[in-house]
């Protein structure tokens, strides 16, 4: 036999059980609770519900589908989902009513964020904004045509180190996620400003008892940091012109898809950028297809 129960009420006892036999946190029941009185406040207002045991999957779904229309992201729509699922499992479980008008409803698919990237010409602009014969101004232009010209992660290009690196032969060994090896290749502007670096500039920031094999040093002789790169490349694009927007994955994501754009092979850029999969890698054909439908929709005469 079904007991009906006042939604609201249905919710107060659900929030309950979570504390006291699930044993879940105070933040987490506060979360279900708003996700709850908030679906109890719709259904009243526009369907004039107010028994959890008169909700229906069709009632879920419109609800839903209204909060995706004002505005709700695909992860937020997820966790939604979520606890209106485990609630209504739960009045099912504990005979409050027939059946789970939430167990059909499929989660939303993830949103897939395309990586910002810089045009062609930005990115030259930004490499080729630093002319100055400083050691600093020679490792921040190194720097700035590695992350380039190879695709580097920032993580990959602060433990660079010299035994890694053959300029004769155009590539850098770089470990990447997992400690996962690969190599980069490293083109000729790249090389030239490395070659200017190591030559004149690295051998005046080396301190004896503090620098190591690291390509890239600091004003005091160690490694670079994280935090210090991020800097820099925000710094010189500043100076550049260019905005406070750019950083160092930035220029890894143009290195993609700027190859894309000029043809290359999408397996070998996944090699390139040292991905497990290719699935990650194919995010740049979204990239790309937009582009393609840019140029369409700009020179066709029908688009």
């Amino acid at each position: 036999m079904t007991v009906t129960q006042p939604m609201l009420d249905a919710i107060d006892s659900f929030i309950l059980y979570l504390a006291t036999e699930r044993g879940l946190s105070t933040n987490y029941q506060l979360l279900v609770r708003r996700v709850l009185e908030a679906l109890a406040s719709w259904l009243k207002q526009d369907q004039q519900i107010e028994e959890a045991a008169a909700v229906t999957t069709l009632h879920l779904t419109d609800y839903l589908a209204r909060r995706k229309k004002d505005g709700l992201a695909a992860s937020s729509a997820r966790v939604e989902l979520v606890a209106v699922k485990i609630f209504f499992r739960w009045l099912a479980a504990r005979g409050k009513r027939v059946g789970d008008p939430a167990e059909p409803i499929l989660p939303p698919r993830m949103e897939k964020h395309l990586p910002g990237t810089m045009n062609e010409q930005d990115a030259r602009t930004l490499v080729e904004s630093i002319t100055g014969n400083d050691p600093l101004d020679r490792r921040d232009r190194a720097i700035l045509e590695l992350f380039y010209a190879s695709g580097l992660r920032l993580s990959e290009l602060i433990t660079a180190r010299l035994e890694n690196l053959s300029l004769e032969e155009g590539w850098i060994r770089v470990t990447g996620k997992g400690a996962k090896t690969r190599l980069s290749p490293v083109g000729g502007a790249a090389r030239e400003a490395l070659e200017a670096y190591l030559t004149h500039s690295r051998p005046t920031l080396v301190k004896t008892k503090k620098t190591q094999s690291h390509i890239f040093l600091s004003q005091l002789g160690g490694p670079l940091t994280r935090e210090r790169v991020w800097q820099i490349v925000k710094k010189r694009a500043e100076l550049a012109g260019l905005g406070s927007h750019i950083h160092p994955h930035l220029l890894r994501h143009s290195f993609a898809t700027h190859l894309l754009n000029n043809g290359a092979d999408l397996r070998v850029i996944q090699e390139m950028l040292g991905h497990a999969d290719i699935a990650t890698t194919q995010i740049y054909t979204h990239v790309d297809q937009k582009r393609l439908k840019q140029v369409h929709r700009q020179f066709h005469p029908r688009a």
